[in-house]
């Protein structure tokens, strides 16, 4: 389903079962996976790529060239950046072409949350699972089932795939529990596993 008013180039690639809505932009060649639901006012860049069963919610901009996973959540006028270091012009002070310049994308993993307004500076990669709160600017990478917030924003803990802030096992200060699932993580020097899909 595309809405009318919505602006999808003929040479973006939107599967049966997405949903565009209103005032939303697909660039050329973006590729807009199943069931994926694009909101009102949204941005889609040039050659992005939406994983299946991800939502980028209203007025978010995802610019090129952005990666997005499955099942991924684009907050509210959220921003995926795509120049380290923006100028309108060059040095000479003419206006900036597409030659002057290389972009670099924003790559947000599987299952992975952006909160309303946040911000993420490329090039960053957002991990599986990873939660970014509301308002936050990603400056960095973000490890998968990190919870990162604030500006810049920093790792205030871990979380699971329901999205619940985990919480430390009494018995072993290298395993975490879900509060809801009882879901059990293990934590390493690489970050922090789902137990059950360590194989």
């Amino acid at each position: 389903m595309i809405s009318p008013s919505a602006s999808v180039s003929p040479e973006a690639i939107v599967l049966d079962s997405a949903r565009v809505w209103d005032l939303a932009q697909v660039r050329e060649r973006a590729v807009v996976g199943e069931r994926v639901i694009v909101g009102r006012g949204a941005y889609v860049g040039t050659g992005v790529t939406i994983g299946a069963e991800s939502k980028i919610q209203n007025y978010a901009l995802v610019y090129e060239p952005a990666e997005i996973g499955k099942g991924v959540f684009i907050g509210p006028g959220a921003v995926l950046t795509n120049d380290r270091l923006p100028r309108a012009v060059t040095s000479a002070m003419l206006q900036k072409q597409p030659a002057h310049w290389d972009p670099v994308g924003v790559r947000v993993l599987d299952g992975a949350s952006i909160g309303a307004g946040a911000i993420c500076v490329a090039p960053i990669t957002v991990g599986k699972w990873a939660m970014v709160a509301a308002g936050a600017v990603v400056t960095r990478d973000v490890p998968d089932y990190a919870l990162v917030a604030g500006n810049p924003a920093q790792q205030l803990g871990w979380v699971g795939r329901r999205g619940e802030r985990l919480y430390q096992a009494t018995d072993d200060s290298h395993r975490w529990l879900c509060p809801q699932s009882e879901e059990s993580y293990v934590e390493n020097d690489e970050g922090i596993l789902s137990i059950e899909r360590q194989a």
